[in-house]
């Protein structure tokens, strides 16, 4: 009896460690913010690196995976066509885009759906947003516009629009890359355009809620609710300003113009007390000072070669006052705000002399941070106002794509259920990071 009492003990709480794990349903994770919260995560790397639980082929794109209710989506392009990478050049080619979905604990493909598309983009890889899912959909964006909602269990397709041929937009030159944010209701999304830069559509019947606004193009910045003043606002980066507006009407609430170069925005705006940060390539940062009620900001600082940084690839991490990103310098930055100083900044997550743009995402869990290298590596990090310390790595995954005559890989990934989910051009892999 001792024996059972104990064993039922054992199981019960099991089950409760497994029903505290946490998906990642969206880019950036639960609360789009790319902080990890579960508990029960190794503390060091093992020996010989973390296990590969599943490996499941797919084929090229940079969209990282979502996880949800058992199942991982990730979206790729299939094509018979030369896609070799023209960094500043667009090149045509036909194929299909897919949504394949897999079972979280096997990789074991449970539905897969396809459409055609032409390509017309630079870096013709594949698609670059992540899946988001919401109350049993799940929605896609590819890197030609083409919006899709999903029944998540069955694949059913429930409804789907075209940017390009529904609102006149022409795809950006690296690809529609504004992750689609599901808001209430809504899913919302940058689209382009004269007068629809953002639309918001109804979640289950994707029909429009509201459009607004015009930019010269659409860039990659996704879309983001941020709390300013006690009030959630949908703040927009665009290539020539940065705008925030009334989630439920699209009612503009306040804009500070922004230059951008190449239309090149990809970082979410940051938020710290009352000033916010946003960055682009070619030193295109700028700190705003936001009004105590909301209503209004202007810009402090904006342009400076020697303050902050120019994230270009990756979203860059938010610690108290401390921003930690890589500069389009491929070198990892402390910058305290709001002045924006650097407190140090490091080459060794990547290289000794890293190439231009080269990447790590950076995700929080806990008191440490995670970070997967465009290489391929896992590294366990400490990461303070003092400085960079590397607590371990493991090569975990092979850099399958092309850029700037190096091999990348170039993808967000997704940690649920004590696992990290990502994937190159080949295959998408769950790695076992569970403590014993």
């Amino acid at each position: 009896m001792k024996f059972r009492s104990l064993s039922v003990f054992l199981l019960g709480t099991y089950l409760s460690a497994v029903s505290h794990a946490d998906d990642w349903p969206q880019w950036m994770g639960p609360e789009r913010d790319n902080v990890w919260r579960e508990e029960g995560i190794v503390g060091q790397m093992s020996v010989g690196g973390p296990q590969v639980a599943w490996r499941a082929p797919v084929a090229g794109g940079y969209a990282g995976p979502a996880v949800a209710d058992g199942r991982v989506f990730v979206t790729d392009y299939v094509t018979d066509d030369n896609v070799n990478v023209a960094n500043f050049e667009r090149k045509e080619s036909s194929g299909v885009e897919r949504v394949i979905c897999l079972d979280e604990a096997t990789g074991e493909q449970k539905w897969k759906y396809e459409y055609p598309v032409k390509y017309t983009i630079s870096y013709p890889c594949g698609p670059r947003c992540t899946p988001a899912v919401a109350d049993g959909k799940v929605y896609t964006l590819g890197s030609e516009g083409n919006l899709y909602a999903f029944d998540a269990a069955t694949g059913e397709v429930l409804w789907s629009h075209d940017f390009n041929e529904e609102y006149g937009a022409k795809t950006a030159l690296w690809g529609y890359s504004g992750h689609p944010l599901v808001d209430g209701n809504k899913v919302i999304c940058i689209v382009g355009g004269e007068g629809s830069f953002a639309v918001a559509f109804d979640k289950d019947s994707g029909k429009e809620i509201w459009k607004a606004l015009t930019s010269p193009d659409h860039g990659y910045s996704p879309p983001a609710i941020l709390e300013i003043a006690g009030q959630r606002q949908l703040v927009l980066l665009r290539p020539d300003a940065v705008t925030a507006l009334v989630p439920e009407t699209g009612e503009e609430i306040w804009s500070v113009p922004y230059e951008s170069d190449n239309g090149l925005v990809v970082m979410t705006p940051v938020v710290w007390n009352d000033y916010m940060f946003v960055g682009g390539y070619s030193d295109k940062n700028m700190l705003i000072k936001l009004a105590a009620d909301g209503k209004s900001a202007e810009m402090v600082w904006n342009q400076n070669a020697l303050r902050a940084l120019s994230p270009i690839n990756v979203q860059p991490a938010l610690d108290g006052d401390v921003l930690y990103g890589f500069d389009q310098n491929g070198r990892l930055y402390g910058i305290q705000l709001p002045d924006g100083d650097r407190l140090w900044n490091t080459s060794e997550p990547l290289a000794e002399r890293p190439p231009r743009s080269a990447t790590a995402f950076i995700i929080r869990q806990g008191d440490r941070y995670w970070l997967f290298t465009e290489n391929g590596d896992l590294i366990l990090a400490n990461l303070s106002p003092e400085g960079y310390k590397e607590l371990g790595r493991a090569h975990v995954l092979d850099p399958t794509g092309d850029a700037f005559g190096r091999s990348v890989v170039w993808c967000s990934p997704a940690f649920a259920n004590r696992r990290m989910y990502v994937r190159n051009d080949k295959e998408c892999i769950a790695v076992d990071l569970a403590a014993e």
